[in-house]
């Protein structure tokens, strides 16, 4: 079994300790001088039991690789800007299927290629993926060395072409994930 390393305790109990001022509402109260000192209190002894049970699982490689401003600007532009034009453009087509086009779905698997290695950015993409309507990852796999995800995808457009099946449904997302994660 993975020990925890002291950088993946710390690292996932800032990450715990942030996301319950978040969920309390502390946040804003810490910067206009209301905060309740018992929540503060509290959020910590359960970050740190969190995080004493959790860091192994979180955190694999390079604990504070987040923490970085530039990668976590560039977390946030993906997440609002990136992923939320994909999340868009993937509602309005489903939307015009729905109501619009009497044309035949043809749905089925797709494997598609990736260039990303980290398992954060393969965990990121296949989430990104499936939370955009009409395509669902199935699993990572690797094969001699490269990443392939599967995929079920609504309307397969794109059945012989990997690569062109892979743009299609991937969008801008894969290269932007590469930035923050790789």
């Amino acid at each position: 079994m993975k020990k925890t390393t002291p950088a993946a305790f710390f690292g996932t109990l800032i990450a715990c300790y942030i996301f319950w001022l978040l969920i309390t509402g502390q946040i804003v109260s810490i910067f206009t001088g209301n905060a309740s000192w018992q929540i503060l209190v509290a959020g910590g002894i359960v970050s740190i039991i969190v995080s004493l049970f959790a860091a192994r699982f979180f955190i694999h490689k390079k604990a504070f690789h987040l923490y970085n401003p530039l990668r976590f600007l560039l977390l946030l532009f993906y997440c609002i800007v990136i992923f939320g034009w994909e999340l868009i453009k993937a509602n309005v087509y489903m939307a015009v299927r729905a109501f619009g086009s009497t044309k035949k779905l043809k749905p089925g698997f797709v494997k598609i290629p990736t260039r990303l290695k980290s398992d954060y950015a393969l965990a990121m993409l296949s989430n990104c993926i499936t939370l955009t309507p009409s395509n669902i990852t199935v699993d990572v796999a690797e094969q001699d060395g490269e990443n392939y995800l599967y995929v079920h995808w609504i309307d397969v457009k794109e059945k012989d072409d990997m690569e062109k099946a892979g743009d299609s449904i991937k969008g801008a997302m894969e290269p932007w994930i590469r930035r923050i994660w790789e």
